[in-house]
């Protein structure tokens, strides 16, 4: 049997972006990938993402390689005749702590910032969890069946969207005593973080929902809910990952703002946001002790936004723009 190959002549080459005869195209995520990879910011966001991942994951075994667990205070760590300040140079840096130890207490700054990572970060991926699936499903549903459901969907958004949401948050962090702080800020955090996703998610439903294939799959009798499982939800996640993506360091921010002013976090746990609060009175006398959590939170964030926006480079190359 004879395989013939086509060839391409030189004036024959096809467009960019057309498919080559006789090769297989790459699959979406092989070529987000690729591209993501082959960006140098990118990749370096990427890796300090993947390092803060591994880190929050790592805590407690971290914690125990340091030699101190967050809660452990050394008194031999501060100068009593000094107000409590670390002894040693840069805030008490040394092979005994690797970041340096709390005035006051001698807890060790190593354990505290990579325990607060850990409670940083599973705060902003689970209340963006909850944004993404609520705005998500809010969005689908007003963009696709319209009418009264858009118009009470639409007002909810815009309804939520025009609290004050910090004053609330802080109000309702104040009030409620007796609970898992954890729990309790991610919800919060969720309630109001939804609206502005399912905008976007609504805008995508709105222009998917008169397409030739919906209304093939509508016109050999499929329901609503496998139409938008199987045409217009695939359609639009690369907009949503994108904006997923964009939606963490915006957490991040917030839990720490949130633990900044005392309504979230509270010890012995620890956050960035709280580390921060509590080292604003020694700023003068120990800048390590509010460089160390400011520098991981900044990082964080900038991490973050930079994956962020090259995703949405990448996946939702016209979204915001004209």
């Amino acid at each position: 049997m004879t395989v013939t190959v086509p060839t391409i002549e030189p004036g024959d080459a096809p467009a960019a972006g057309a498919p080559v005869p006789g090769v297989l195209p790459d699959a979406p995520w092989r070529t987000t990938w690729r591209r993501l990879w082959g960006d140098r910011g990118s990749r370096i966001a990427l890796i300090a993402v993947a390092l803060l991942i591994l880190v929050a994951l790592t805590a407690p075994l971290l914690s125990r390689l340091g030699g101190w667990s967050p809660t452990a205070f050394d008194a031999d760590a501060i100068d009593p005749y000094l107000g409590g300040l670390p002894r040693g140079p840069l805030g008490g840096i040394g092979a005994e702590h690797w970041l340096g130890v709390e005035p006051v207490t001698g807890r060790d700054l190593f354990a505290r910032v990579v325990h607060g990572a850990q409670v940083s970060l599973l705060i902003a991926f689970a209340a963006t969890a909850i944004v993404v699936a609520a705005g998500t499903a809010a969005g689908v549903a007003a963009g696709y069946f319209g009418g009264r459901v858009d118009a009470v969907l639409s007002r909810l958004m815009d309804l939520t969207m025009s609290f004050p949401s910090l004053i609330f948050m802080i109000a309702m962090m104040s009030v409620a005593q007796d609970v898992n702080r954890v729990v309790l800020m991610t919800v919060v955090i969720g309630v109001f973080g939804w609206p502005g996703i399912a905008r976007v998610v609504r805008a995508e439903a709105l222009s998917l929902r008169h397409r030739e294939y919906v209304e093939a799959a509508r016109a050999c009798g499929c329901g609503p809910w496998r139409i938008l499982t199987r045409q217009v939800l695939p359609n639009i996640a690369g907009p949503i990952i994108a904006y997923t993506t964009l939606l963490i360091p915006g957490m991040i921010s917030t839990e720490a703002a949130l633990s900044f002013l005392g309504v979230g976090v509270r010890p012995p746990s620890s956050s960035w946001g709280q580390m921060i609060a509590e080292a604003v009175a020694y700023y003068e006398t120990d800048p390590m002790y509010f460089v160390v959590p400011s520098v991981f939170l900044f990082v964080a964030v900038l991490a973050f936004t930079v994956l962020g926006d090259a995703l949405r480079d990448i996946l939702d190359p016209q979204g915001g723009r004209p």
